[in-house]
């Protein structure tokens, strides 16, 4: 299943606050960047993050799902609904991206 532009919509919606929030579709799924780096995918409606320690500290239980068979582990964040939560994973997850 395919992410629906109402979804990414939505999630780019609780990240307006970042100026440099980008996003580039592919195959049906959304890459999400911010200032020119991949921090993480929508995909299946679904917001997936690059892993970090840093990140896995900040969320409480942390889940790691694969965007589709064969790739590397994603953190899950099922909580996409508090935008300053949001906000955070995301500048957390670039500050610490090598």
């Amino acid at each position: 299943m395919a992410s629906t532009p109402d979804y990414l919509h939505f999630i780019l919606d609780q990240l307006s606050d970042i100026p440099e929030i980008s996003y580039r579709s592919m195959m049906g799924e959304y890459l999400l960047y911010y200032r020119w780096k991949i921090v993480g995918w929508i995909y299946d409606n679904r917001l997936l993050l690059k892993p970090t320690e840093q990140v896995k500290h900040i969320i409480k239980t942390v889940e790691m799902q694969l965007p589709y068979p064969g790739a590397k582990p994603m953190i899950y964040v099922d909580t996409v609904d508090n935008s300053e939560y949001v906000k955070k994973l995301i500048e957390t997850t670039y500050q610490h991206l090598k």
